[in-house]
């Protein structure tokens, strides 16, 4: 969450962007069909959400899918056989692993947290912080053949290994050709990465209890709206950097013209004073080189927020209350240690972030408000789940 404040604009001009936010989530205006059929597959999506956007080169199957959710949750796709997808994102933690920081196959801790795989079929950029990653096949690359840190650990020199643990599987076997039926060897490394990409499109998250308030089927507490309220109104601003149904700012999806992909620096560190993020935690900068983009990162989605736990791109901030306390103090101010220096006053932080003293009951409101994301449908959907866990069909 990120209220904002700071920018002077007409009183109109703010109302005008709440209202446009309300729309976005309630579903009202144009939006795309909630079903889409493409080879085999058609969309189950929730009311005013858009249908996704695929690359022609993978169109959506059935049978791709089934081969994704397997191999996403297989611990044979990693170069020494120990770590799957699912390692980093648990079905229950919405696709995150509720650590600071993830782990690799290795054991090498990953200098970020995973991010939640929640609707990631709408994020515009991939990553915490590279605008070059808009794609999730070739965003895929990175966990499976990145070297720093090293995550799944497919090499040059063990990928073929990891081909033939697939192979000599014949449910493997029969899948890859249902999913790739023209192709004469469909187990390849490329079409893993195509599979696994189809299976993420499916983890579509809309049935939370504030959706069901939208839709005349759930009711808010007293202090839940008092919290929906500072969301999406001028004392808090949340809504600035978690609009549109997804509760973010970068969305893309089938027919959409124009695509945004914001990053902000929000204060979370400001290294002695000189507007410096612990390396390698740079940011956008770490690829650009540009200060103005020191300690820039993409807003998360803020649905399931409430089962995300630890908070930020390094997992610093471990509960909602404090990031709320966080944002209401306009940034963090660390005392001490090698990362000492006052958040607050970073020089690159976002203009739109300020200072705005939230009580402490209008803090635990926004707690409230922010725990109706929650959809639990998505947590439990046995189409999400592990294919490998007691009770189906066992792995081979």
């Amino acid at each position: 969450m990120r209220p904002h404040r700071g920018v002077p604009r007409p009183r109109w001009a703010a109302c005008l962007v709440a209202t446009l936010a309300l729309v976005a989530l309630t579903g009202l205006g144009s939006p795309a069909p909630a079903s889409a059929a493409g080879g085999g597959w058609s969309w189950d999506l929730p009311e005013g959400f858009p249908t996704p956007k695929v690359p022609a080169s993978n169109p959506m199957t059935r049978a791709k899918v089934e081969l994704g959710r397997r191999l996403f949750y297989d611990p044979r796709l990693s170069g020494n056989g120990r770590q799957s997808c699912s390692s980093c994102h648990l079905q229950e933690k919405a696709f995150t692993d509720g650590l600071a920081r993830a782990i690799g196959s290795t054991g090498e801790i990953h200098p970020r947290s995973a991010p939640s795989l929640t609707n990631v079929a709408y994020n515009a950029t991939l990553a915490w912080a590279n605008p070059s990653l808009v794609t999730m096949e070739k965003q895929m690359e990175v966990p499976l053949f990145g070297e720093r840190p090293i995550e799944m650990g497919i090499t040059d020199a063990n990928k073929a290994k990891v081909i033939r643990r697939l192979m000599r599987d014949p449910r493997y076997r029969t899948m890859f050709a249902a999913a790739f039926p023209k192709q004469a060897k469909p187990v390849d490394l490329s079409n893993v990465i195509k599979a696994i990409a189809s299976f993420q499109r499916t983890l579509i998250s809309g049935n939370s209890r504030y959706d069901r308030h939208l839709a005349g089927k759930a009711r808010l507490t007293a202090r839940e709206t008092r919290g929906k309220n500072l969301f999406f109104g001028e004392r808090a601003e949340c809504f600035h950097c978690h609009t549109s149904f997804n509760f973010n700012d970068q969305t893309v999806y089938a027919g959409k013209r124009v695509v945004e992909t914001p990053f902000h620096n929000t204060g979370l560190f400001n290294v002695g004073g000189t507007g410096a993020f612990p390396s390698p935690n740079t940011g956008v900068f770490e690829l650009t080189g540009v200060q103005r983009d020191m300690g820039r990162f993409r807003a998360p989605t803020l649905r399931n927020i409430g089962v995300t736990a630890p908070y930020m791109h390094d997992g610093s901030i471990a509960t909602l209350r404090a990031v709320v306390r966080f944002y209401s103090d306009g940034g963090r101010n660390i005392t001490s240690g090698p990362d000492a220096g006052d958040g607050r006053l970073n020089p690159n932080k976002s203009a739109l972030v300020d200072r705005i003293d939230l009580t402490p009951r209008e803090q635990a409101d926004l707690v409230a408000f922010l725990k109706t994301l929650t959809d639990r449908t998505f947590l439990t959907d046995p189409a999400l789940s592990d294919p490998f866990a007691p009770g189906r069909t066992a792995r081979r």
